[in-house]
C-alpha cells in the first residue's frame, strides 16, 4: 500500500549550540537532514516525503516541504496535511535521527501488517540501563523492570487514520506530547515496537554530534 514519509526538522537546536536550524548543522560533510532524506529515497514502498522545515528553509531535492509548527506534533500535523490524501500509511522520521538505515524503516513498514495488524509500529531499542523513578529526582519511589522497557526512536509508522485522529486533539496536549505514538496510545490505538539498533541515536548535544560522525564514519569504513 502507498507510505508517505513525514520527516520532522524543525527543530531549533538549542542545547546543540546550533545558531540556526539544528537539521542544517554540518555532519559528515552534509546538512543533517540530508542524512534521513537519503535513507528514506532508498526505502522500498515509500512513495513520496514531506519534510516540516522552519520558514525560509527549502526542502531537500525530490521532497516537498511544509511549515514546521511550534512543536513537533504541530510539525507532524502540518507535514501530513501537505502530503495530501492519497497515502493509506504514513512514516514518521526525526531529522535529529542521521542514523537511520533503509532497513530499518522497510522492517517499521512491514510491521503494521504482522500478527493481524496494527494502528502503529515504533522502532525501539532494549533498555539496558537500571531505571528509577524518583519525582523530583530526590528519593526513589520504585525500580523498573528493564526488561520490559523499551527506549523509543523514530521511525514510527501508523495508520493513516489512526493519526489524524490522534493529531486532532487539543494544541496544548500535541505540545506535550513526546512523540506521536503516546497520542495514538491514549485513542486505544494498538502500538508495537519494532527491535532497532540503539546506535539510531538523536542528536541533541554537541557530544551526540561527535558520536554521530564517528558512527557514520565506521559504516563507510
Amino acid at each position: 500500500m502507498p507510505a508517505v514519509a513525514l520527516v520532522v526538522a524543525a527543530g531549533r537546536g538549542e542545547r546543540l549550540g546550533s545558531a540556526g536550524p539544528k537539521a542544517l548543522v554540518a555532519l559528515a560533510g552534509r546538512p543533517m537532514l540530508e542524512w534521513s532524506v537519503a535513507a528514506l529515497q532508498r526505502t522500498a514502498g515509500i512513495d513520496a516525503i514531506v519534510v516540516a522545515l522552519p520558514p525560509g528553509v527549502a526542502a531537500p531535492a525530490g521532497c516537498s516541504g511544509a511549515e514546521g509548527g511550534p512543536q513537533r506534533s504541530h510539525s507532524v500535523r502540518n507535514a501530513l496535511a501537505a502530503a495530501g490524501p492519497k497515502a493509506d500509511v504514513i512514516l514518521v522520521h526525526d531529522a535529529a535521527r542521521p542514523l537511520l538505515t533503509a532497513e530499518l524503516a522497510e522492517r517499521c513498514l512491514a510491521a503494521l501488517d504482522a500478527d493481524g495488524g496494527w494502528d502503529a509500529a515504533v522502532a525501539a531499542a532494549p533498555v539496558t540501563d537500571t531505571i528509577k523513578r524518583a519525582p523530583g529526582g530526590l528519593g526513589v519511589r520504585e525500580t523498573l523492570d528493564r526488561a520490559e522497557l523499551w527506549a523509543v526512536q523514530t521511525p514510527q509508522v501508523f495508520r493513516r487514520a489512526a493519526l489524524e485522529r490522534a493529531l486532532a486533539r487539543p494544541a496544548a496536549e500535541l505540545a506535550a506530547a513526546t512523540d506521536d505514538a503516546v497520542l495514538v496510545e491514549r485513542d486505544g490505538g494498538r502500538v508495537r515496537v519494532v527491535a532497532a539498533p540503539r546506535e539510531n541515536i538523536k542528536v541533541t548535544t554537541p557530544v551526540d554530534l561527535e558520536l554521530a560522525e564517528l558512527l557514520l564514519a565506521a559504516r563507510a569504513a
